[in-house]
């Protein structure tokens, strides 16, 4: 069975957000419906967002490092946000994996959120309707669009290459590979939701310098002396040039 997922190098996000903004701009203009704002431009914006990136910083000052950590449904092959539903409308897709809300059955009860342990189930307050990544369903399945270009939004937008996308069943697509070479891990393992999405680790990058290489050659403080005359009768800069 095909199980699609998006794999995240955290050792190359930069936390730019460019999936954030491409994700909204093309599911609400998509099959998945708009994704409203309420006073997006007060002091307590709040809206609605099928992936967020969230911004921390781990250990202590002065070794720090700050963790950008993108965050969306994790199409999980055991989701327990399909079970609780009382009226059928999160389910999962057989073909591929992805799993779906279906806004004509959902009652907006909330019991999916309440199970989901990552917290990414998003309601909508104006359709009252619970909503969550659909790994840009109409997007990958597009036959008008070309091949290159049948991934998630979130996937093309990324400027670092940051994601990736595939199915994580196929032993030797991109993303098993990614996983099996670079220690990808699912997150939250131990509540046995088996999520299909996974996060390659950070990788500590280390830089010897040498005492000589903390000079700097050219001195910002360093004051220029006087200019050098030019020989008596000798041509200047303006004589030769034309400006």
């Amino acid at each position: 069975m095909t199980q699609l997922a998006l794999i995240i190098d955290l050792n190359v996000c930069v936390g730019c957000h460019a999936c954030v903004t491409s994700c909204k701009s093309w599911n609400t203009s998509g099959v998945a419906g708009p994704m409203v704002d309420h006073d997006p431009y007060g002091k307590d914006p709040t809206g609605t967002f099928f992936n967020r990136v969230q911004t921390f910083e781990v250990g202590e000052f002065p070794n720090t490092e700050t963790i950008h950590f993108p965050k969306s449904c994790l199409h999980c092959e055991d989701p327990p946000c399909v079970p609780v539903c009382p009226t059928g409308a999160s389910y999962k897709r057989a073909e591929d994996g992805i799993v779906l809300v279906d806004y004509d059955k959902c009652i907006g009860c909330k019991y999916c959120s309440w199970a989901c342990p990552y917290g990414v189930r998003e309601v909508d307050e104006q359709q009252k309707v619970m909503k969550k990544c659909t790994l840009c369903i109409d997007r990958i399945y597009d036959e008008n669009l070309p091949q290159a270009e049948r991934k998630p939004a979130c996937v093309l937008a990324c400027p670092t290459s940051a994601r990736l996308f595939g199915d994580v069943h196929d032993p030797d697509s991109a993303v098993s590979v990614a996983i099996r070479e670079e220690g990808g891990y699912a997150l939250m393992p131990e509540w046995g939701t088996r999520p299909a999405n996974h996060y390659l680790p950070r990788r500590k990058t280390r830089i010897k310098l040498h005492e000589d290489e903390l000079a700097r050659a050219d001195n910002p403080l360093r004051k220029e002396g006087p200019l050098p005359e030019p020989e008596p009768g000798a041509q200047s800069l303006d004589d030769v040039m034309s400006w």
